[in-house]
């Protein structure tokens, strides 16, 4: 085993085993700027140092509020973590009120923003937070401190011994980290993790990784404010990953081509987006070239791990792998091998396809209050099956309540929720934390989750509705960018749709519909009849009483900036049905 019992020990532990020339990378000005593995570490104790010097000791609370993943977010976060203290990360979209919210809730006491924009929502609520300190900016600003003036004030080694001392008093039962989720409804609630929660996630979990230990890089976007992305750069570190930082999620296929990454995070959407871009390309071809294009896409989705479809289909998949998918990998860096999706359903699908084009995509599941892992496919040893979320991580015991409801117990259960034991006593009952997500285990240990637990609804004629089954499938759909399943109580299911917009202009100009607007094209006869035809297809599979009956369009696009979503792009359904109430009470003729 090894001596990792605390968050910060992952660096040292880098230290003494790979000793990294590029630890992280992050693109500065146009270059990629590469921290070695003793720079970071001597860059967090000068942080601790001057932290120490500002006044913060044990159990004070840091907030940490970034637009993008970058190298001082890790110097940051082991340097607060060394004197006992806790880093709070907050997701930079939330609105101001939010903000001031988590920063009181929390009692910050100096809080460490990326840029001008966040440094704004701070500024606007500052004198509502009478615990913050002050407020340090990672880029150049000229309205606020920088924070190399703190990195200044820890070059004098003199209180070393000082941190030292203060490392050694961390226990691995101590609360590292409050992460506050976003929430589909509510104020956020502040998740208690512990440095065991998470050190014991990131070790099991990398079980599941069959990376080369010192010779992987990776490429990093999902917010490191979230839990997931967070436990897997502690697990690089681990593995000695060079970590590169994407610069944003529009720069991502340009940033996989730069660094050539073997292994990534992603959520389902940022992989639909990727597949709908291919077939985009795909359907741009002309005579044989198409017609192979589409052939090796048929193969694609008939894939089964394992060699399960039989000889036959192992030849032609090794044929579209040479002429087809080869170029889809050398489109997205070259190197890539290893994709860890999570936080969302994947479509079985899109597990096809990429494992099928040999990216290796393994679907996890966990919550942060699992920190996050509870289980995770893996292609070894027979550990890869698609249309489940893998089996659980070691010391993970995972149950199933009488109602279907996915209970676990293990090391990465949270401490509770900060400040706030009835909301935890209402989750973790006899040490088992109800996830309220419905799921079952198969025969051979793997797990599947069916759907969330507060998000089905029962028509008014009693019979049940699974929305995220029906919204996984419809979103298959070219035209269907996001959609949310209603009816609770109602006679019939209904869907509210945001098209994609992108996708049906481009229809529309090749079927000779001119339209000015969204919410123009929205109420095109032609464009109804077609999503018509998408719903209708999309209903096949479903009984009789699941199917969607009717569909509204929404005229705007759905973001995280305007409620629809949260940050980890999952449907806010109260403030989705509230913005489109007249839609809803037009289907039901309310």
């Amino acid at each position: 085993m090894t001596d990792i019992t605390l968050l910060f020990d992952f660096p040292y532990y880098q230290l003494k085993n790979f000793n990294l020339d590029k630890s992280l990378v992050t693109k500065v000005n146009g270059q990629w700027v590469a921290t070695s593995t003793q720079e970071y570490i001597d860059k967090a104790n000068a942080m601790s140092r001057a932290l120490l010097r500002m006044g913060v000791g044990p159990n004070d609370k840091i907030a940490v509020i970034s637009m993008t993943n970058r190298t001082e977010w890790n110097i940051m976060d082991i340097g607060i973590l060394q004197l006992g203290a806790q880093n709070v990360p907050i997701y930079p979209t939330i609105s101001e009120d939010d903000y001031a919210y988590v920063l009181n809730h929390s009692e910050a006491k100096y809080c460490f923003v990326s840029c001008q924009e966040v440094y704004d929502k701070v500024a606007a609520i500052r004198d509502q937070v009478p615990s913050l300190k002050d407020v340090y900016s990672f880029d150049q600003l000229t309205v606020c401190k920088n924070w190399s003036e703190v990195l200044e004030l820890g070059k004098d080694t003199s209180n070393q011994e000082e941190v030292d001392r203060l490392k050694n008093d961390v226990k691995p039962s101590d609360l590292a980290t409050l992460i506050y989720t976003s929430g589909t409804t509510g104020r956020p609630k502040g998740v208690m993790l512990s440095h065991d929660n998470l050190v014991s996630n990131a070790i099991e979990s990398s079980k599941r990784f069959p990376i080369k230990d010192g010779q992987t890089k990776s490429l990093s976007f999902l917010p490191l404010c979230h839990v997931y992305e967070r436990m897997l750069i502690y697990l690089y570190q681990f593995r000695g990953v060079t970590i590169y930082y994407a610069e944003s999620l529009d720069k991502i296929s340009e940033n996989l081509k730069e660094t050539g990454p073997h292994v990534m995070t992603a959520v389902p959407r940022l992989l639909e987006k990727v597949y709908d871009k291919i077939l985009a390309k795909g359907t741009e071809l002309t005579g044989l070239k198409k017609k192979l294009f589409f052939w090796a896409i048929e193969i694609g989705l008939q894939y089964k791990p394992y060699g399960e479809n039989g000889r036959l289909y192992e030849l032609k998949l090794g044929i579209a792998r040479k002429l087809i998918f080869k170029k889809w990998k050398e489109g997205l860096g070259g190197n890539l091998m290893l994709i860890a999706s999570g936080s969302a359903a994947l479509q079985p699908r899109l597990a096809r396809i990429f494992n099928a084009a040999e990216f290796g995509l393994m679907e996890g599941y966990g919550l942060t209050e699992t920190s996050p892992v509870i289980s995770v496919n893996d292609m070894r040893d027979g550990g890869f099956k698609i249309g489940t979320v893998g089996k659980p991580i070691a010391r993970t015991e995972v149950k199933i309540a009488e109602d279907g409801e996915i209970c676990i117990k293990g090391p990465q259960v949270m401490m509770g929720y900060y400040k706030d034991p009835e909301r935890t006593a209402e989750v973790v009952i006899d040490n088992y934390f109800h996830t309220g997500d419905i799921g079952e285990i198969d025969q051979e240990g793997f797990l599947k989750i069916t759907d969330r637990k507060k998000e089905m609804f029962k028509t008014s004629g009693g019979k049940y509705v699974a929305p995220q089954l029906l919204e996984n499938r419809f979103k298959q759909s070219r035209f269907i960018e996001q959609i949310m399943v209603v009816g609770e109580g109602e006679k019939m299911p209904a869907a509210l749709i945001q098209p994609d917009f992108e996708y049906l202009n481009e229809w529309a100009k090749a079927n000779q519909i001119t339209i000015p607007e969204n919410s123009d094209i929205i109420l095109n006869e032609k464009v109804l009849d077609q999503f018509q035809k998408e719903v209708d297809e999309a209903n096949e599979k479903f009984a009789k009483w699941e199917k969607v009956k009717q569909f509204r369009l929404t005229p705007d696009v759905w973001s995280i900036s305007e409620g629809h979503l949260t940050p980890t792009m999952k449907l806010r359904r109260k403030i989705i049905r509230e913005k489109y109430q007249e839609l809803y009470n037009d289907i039901y003729g309310h």
